[in-house]
């Protein structure tokens, strides 16, 4: 599952990279909305998100594009955001336009789990999935409850600490797969700092449903020449998806 963030460097970019990372083998896309506090972003993805704030990317123009992109993007589109922002649109208002536009989940890691139970069920009416995320230092209790409330399926952050490319995860986190499996049916994707094949592999390895890179992709973006964006990330993502099918 790619993650990019929306209008880095352009809308226009950003839709030929959406097209792109679903020929070339991408399940899922995340897609992030720029904010301008995002806690729990690296400083690779919060340079993402300036560049595309710089742009003028806002949500309108995001959920514009993804509307404008609809029958074409056969796969899943979850957006990732902030509450700020979508409060400040309004909750309801942002699912319906989200909905219509073709989303089918949301990720808002700084929404309080006390508040998830009454933001997944609007979600849930415009038939998106609330996903929420586990973190290696959850409480065993907590950990249950957030796996039982989340929809689609339950975002393990593989470190503590804020997004990046790592060298390594932490061993820990094939534990945490474990138990969760256990505590419900859902499948489980880990993400952040994974950025390589063998990372790829060996949370595949540990049992994990799924596979979240984001930094790995937006330094490609920003490293790329203009022209050769959409290349280089359609090549990536193609060498993670080969991982992710070669696993054992």
């Amino acid at each position: 599952m790619p993650f990019l963030m929306a209008g880095d460097p352009s809308l226009e970019i950003t839709s030929q990279i959406l097209l792109t990372l679903q020929d070339k083998g991408a399940d899922i896309i995340e897609l992030g909305i720029p904010y301008s506090d995002p806690l729990a972003d690296g400083p690779m993805i919060q340079l993402s998100a300036s560049r595309a704030l710089k742009s003028g990317t806002t949500i309108n123009g995001v959920l514009g594009l993804l509307d404008s992109l609809k029958e074409k993007l056969d796969i899943p589109i979850v957006l990732f955001t902030y509450c700020n922002p979508i409060l400040n649109f309004g909750f309801e208002s942002f699912c319906k336009l989200a909905s219509n536009s073709g989303v089918s989940g949301l990720i808002i890691p700084d929404l309080p789990l006390e508040e998830a139970s009454k933001f997944s069920k609007i979600a849930h009416s415009f038939n998106l999935d609330l996903i929420l995320l586990v973190a290696p230092t959850t409480p065993p209790e907590r950990m249950k409850n957030i796996s039982m409330k989340t929809k689609g399926f339950t975002y393990l952050v593989s470190v503590t600490g804020v997004t990046g490319e790592r060298n390594d995860l932490e061993s820990r986190v094939e534990k945490l797969i474990r138990e969760l499996k256990v505590i419900s049916d859902n499948p489980v994707a880990i993400g952040f700092g994974i950025s390589s094949q063998e990372h790829v592999k060996k949370v595949r390895n540990w049992g994990a449903d799924g596979v979240i890179i984001g930094s790995a992709f937006v330094k490609r973006i920003y490293e790329s020449n203009r022209d050769e964006i959409v290349k280089e990330v359609g090549n990536f993502c193609q060498n993670m998806r080969l991982a992710a099918d070669d696993f054992n």
